[in-house]
């Protein structure tokens, strides 16, 4: 099949800023062009082409200026002018976008994936978002809670959710005891940050409020482990090397006050971020939101560290065989800290929470199985629901009733 996919406006395609919808299609796209023509609609970027063909998949990228209108229109204008027929047209986390890529390209078949919970009635009208569950033949979420979600709101969209959960990179993702490199890896950037001998909790994430790691800090008033660092990796956004915000200067006075070092590294580009995967003992995500479900979590599994999660979102759907420990409240530090001193106070069983994890990866949280999942998504033909001859409308004299288009200019 010809098949097109479109990535958000926010970040391009491969992710070279970073971005977890970025990644996703990064991770399937290899094995998706092995079985189907591809094609990657995105942002354009300073630093990629506006068109290239690598690996055999073609990139198409298109102004957004961070706006979603301009990045529609853009994308409509693309879809009409191309000579080339897609069969599959597979839009990531916009429902917004499916009513110009339905005026656009007619005849395709559609498919949506979500990764948060765009259907919100704030993000959406009910209208619109009617409107789009009806065009679309399936729609694939990242956990059941996004599922959850969008049937609370459009009950309606039940027969069409589908959930895949997300994917992990095996080879780069990997325990640092599994090899020479991974050891000489982490030994590297442990020695570099003086935590050679330390006890390193670690926290990978964007730094907003809602996403929680001032919790975090706070906990380590409770920590009674003397040799344990806090490492938070990650910027404020995900391409933002420089920018600070109240919130990073509100963490930095906390860990400023900390009777635990603190480490804060900043943004860290994609493609090295596995190092301080490496590097830690105990991971941590303390989202504090409504957390679909964060991809940090698939990345600590699949490099064997055990893990606490919140009760938010789908965050509790990857504890699945002792692989990690769930916070009930994510605002409660000594809740964390508790559940922080047993870990570090038994690191070998710890270990053996992480290799059950990694375990748990390499069994359902592949690329392989994500891709084959979305393509048996693509190759299942929608059952057709016969139309009696009572229910078809009259020809519309387009001249005069048809309603124009929004999104066509010419």
């Amino acid at each position: 099949m010809n098949v097109l996919m479109i990535c958000t406006e926010k970040l391009p395609v491969p992710n070279i800023r970073g971005g977890a919808i970025q990644t996703y299609i990064c991770g399937v796209a290899p094995l998706i062009s092995q079985k189907h023509r591809l094609t990657i609609m995105g942002r354009t970027d300073p630093d990629l082409p506006d068109s290239e063909t690598v690996d055999g998949i073609r990139y198409v990228r298109v102004r957004s200026d961070d706006s979603f209108e301009l990045y529609t229109q853009n994308v409509f204008d693309y879809l009409k002018s191309t000579k080339e027929k897609y069969d599959v047209i597979h839009m990531f986390n916009r429902p917004k976008l499916v009513d110009a890529v339905r005026e656009a390209a007619p005849h395709a078949r559609l498919f949506l994936s979500m990764h948060n919970d765009m259907f919100k009635l704030e993000k959406i009208t009910f209208e619109d978002g009617v409107a789009a569950i009806e065009q679309l033949e399936k729609i694939i979420t990242i956990s059941n809670y996004i599922g959850r979600t969008i049937c609370e709101y459009f009950p309606e969209a039940a027969p069409k959710v589908r959930t895949i959960y997300s994917g992990v990179d095996l080879s780069r993702f990997t325990p640092w005891l599994q090899s020479d490199t991974t050891r000489q890896a982490r030994d590297s950037l442990r020695e570099q940050y003086d935590l050679t001998g330390k006890k390193v909790i670690l926290f990978v994430g964007r730094l907003t409020r809602n996403k929680g790691p001032h919790v975090l800090i706070k906990a380590l008033e409770y920590i009674r482990h003397e040799d344990a660092v806090l490492v938070i990796v990650g910027g404020t956004w995900y391409h933002n090397e420089t920018a600070f915000s109240d919130y990073v200067s509100y963490m930095r006075a906390l860990a400023a006050r900390a009777s635990i070092p603190v480490i804060m590294t900043g943004y860290v580009p994609a493609h090295e971020v596995h190092r301080w995967f490496y590097a830690g003992d105990v991971f941590v995500c303390t989202s504090i939101w409504e957390e679909p479900l964060a991809r940090v979590h698939f990345e600590a599994m699949a490099t064997g560290l055990p893990f606490l999660t919140t009760a938010r979102g789908g965050n509790p759907e990857v504890i699945q065989t002792k692989n990690g420990i769930l916070v009930h409240n994510p605002n409660d530090p000594e809740e964390y800290a508790k559940n922080l001193n047993f870990l570090l106070s038994n690191l070998d069983l710890a270990r053996e929470m992480g290799m059950r994890g990694r375990q748990l990866v390499e069994r359902h949280f592949t690329w392989e199985r994500v891709a084959r999942e979305i393509m048996e998504s693509w190759e299942t033909m929608p059952a057709r629901r016969v139309v009696k001859l009572s229910e078809l409308a009259p020809p519309v004299n387009e001249s005069k009733d048809a309603k124009p288009s929004k999104w066509n200019k010419n």
